[in-house]
């Protein structure tokens, strides 16, 4: 394996957003050695609060379930299609609008149920009930009725033609649940995935054990551990002295030159589908005007930021709010860095000297950035305060929920997110536009042909309004001990632990 692969896929890190709160029964504390034959032991930043993605936002739980607990009909690939998974095939009708999948026979939840098409029909219409509360949930709106026609035949009509819907479905709001098993989601999730949970020590790590009744190919492993290290340096430390086997997502640059220096590390760069999003609230002046928006655009050196933060890493994308990996992704020169334009754009917008508080969330990519930010903002004429904002509980409390910040910063790591950050009414960016949202509606019920064009005008319109500023997107960095298999290519929810495996 080579000491350092840069490459534009997607691997998904976990230092997103994430929350709420613990069910009782989850265990204390847990351990298990990176040395035990048949373990794997991944290290990650970002532990889940809870295991229940229906009621909890972020990317940590469904990094963790999602191919590993739980499957969906279909699954997206380590290059972005679709690919059969609990369904075998499915028919399309001429119009779009109805889905006929064809089911495998004999699968079974780790809890020895039967998968069929009514467990199947349950999953689809649950996610449209108020038991799913996590916003993701609207991309099962399209979804008219659902209805077995046999035990391995399951039909779905939608309202109208979705060129997103399908593709949704190998996302966690496509997670196949069995009726008997969604009471306990938050500590006992049942799936038909390759994995049960056997193990959960809150905040510390999650242990999955191999199923022997898999319906597929059974895993590398026998037991894949996820151990959670808020601090970075305690992270890359846990590698190099071998406490686990892996690391996925190390968000600190400044760690790579002694990692790679290390004979017995292997150390992969990629990027993600993280959008690193300064925010700007679009509801609350100054930022209510289009021009103090532009100039924030104008005013930001996103290069600057990657240099100095990720150690050079990291994709500027010209503000574009997609990663490279989509396919309606395009460079953008629209806002190069042009401090004196920005000032002309904020003086003539009457803004200099506007107090503005940056509500920067205690991750070390976001601290790192929110110091160059300053400097830079304070530049084209805002009064700029930095507000360390703890991260999950008051970043989602404050920022997300509450809408209450001028700025802030984070990653969006779900994937083709546009739709919902940008086409949501009500979404903490604030960002309401009557002609985007008609584009985004126009994109998914076009031929399919003119889905990736429609879905380009979009981003253009954004860009145009300057709704947010991506930074940059963020790239994910992979050091690794004795194990081989970890994706690179993850352009979905789930950090798939079947394949990897231990070399010695």
């Amino acid at each position: 394996m080579p000491k350092t692969r840069r490459t534009l896929v997607a691997l998904l890190l976990s230092s997103t957003i994430t929350a709420c709160s613990a069910g009782h029964t989850a265990t204390q504390s847990s351990e298990y050695s990176a040395d035990e034959p048949g373990t794997v032991v991944i290290g990650l930043s970002t532990a889940p609060a809870s295991l229940d993605f229906t009621t909890t936002a972020g990317a940590a739980i469904p990094q963790a379930l999602m191919g590993n607990v739980y499957e969906g009909l279909v699954r997206i690939n380590q290059a972005g299609r679709i690919e059969a998974s609990l369904a075998q095939s499915w028919d399309i009708s001429p119009d779009g609008t109805q889905y006929t999948f064809h089911l495998r026979e004999g699968v079974r939840f780790s809890n020895g149920k039967l998968f069929d098409a009514s467990s199947a029909k349950f999953s689809i219409d649950r996610v449209q009930s108020d038991a799913w509360t996590n916003g993701l949930k609207k991309h099962m709106d399209v979804v008219r009725s659902t209805e077995a026609l046999d035990d391995h035949t399951l039909r779905v009509t939608l309202k109208r033609r979705s060129n997103s819907w399908l593709w949704d479905m190998g996302t966690l709001v496509g997670a196949m649940m069995h009726p008997s098993a969604v009471d306990l989601l938050d500590t006992q999730p049942v799936g038909t995935g390759p994995y049960q949970v056997e193990r959960w020590a809150v905040g510390e790590s999650l242990a999955l054990k191999a199923r022997s009744d898999y319906w597929g190919s059974h895993p590398s492993n026998e037991r894949a551990v996820l151990r959670y290290f808020s601090d970075p340096t305690t992270l890359s430390n846990a590698v190099r002295s071998h406490q686990v086997n892996a690391v996925v997502g190390l968000q600190s640059p400044e760690l790579l030159d002694s990692l790679r220096a290390d004979p017995n590390l292997d150390v992969e760069v990629g990027t993600t589908n993280g959008e690193v999003l300064l925010s700007m609230n679009n509801q609350r002046a100054p930022f209510s005007d289009i021009r103090v928006r532009q100039a924030v655009m104008y005013g930001v050196d996103r290069q600057a930021i990657i240099d100095t933060t990720w150690e050079g890493f990291g994709v500027d994308t010209g503000g574009v709010p997609a990663p490279p990996t989509d396919p309606w992704f395009y460079q953008s020169d629209r806002y190069p860095f042009d401090p004196q334009r920005a000032r002309a754009l904020m003086e003539e917008a009457g803004a200099v000297g506007t107090n503005v508080t940056i509500s920067v969330p205690t991750l070390p990519y976001a601290t790192a950035a929110s110091e160059l930010l300053y400097s830079q903002l304070s530049d084209i004429g805002f009064n700029v305060t930095l507000e360390s904002t703890e991260f999950p509980a008051v970043w989602l409390s404050k920022v997300l929920k509450g809408q209450d910040y001028d700025l802030s910063l984070i990653a969006h790591v779900e994937a083709r997110d546009i739709p919902t950050l940008f086409g949501t009414p009500g979404y903490y960016l604030g960002y309401e536009d009557a002609r985007t949202e008609a584009i985004l509606d126009q994109a998914d019920t076009v031929p399919p042909e003119e889905y990736v064009s429609t879905m380009r005008a979009a981003v253009k319109r954004i860009m145009e309004q300057a709704a947010a500023d991506t930074l940059y997107n963020l790239p994910s960095i992979i050091v690794s001990d004795d194990v081989t298999g970890i994706p690179v290519n993850s352009i979905s929810d789930g950090l798939l632990l079947a394949p990897v495996k231990k070399e010695h």
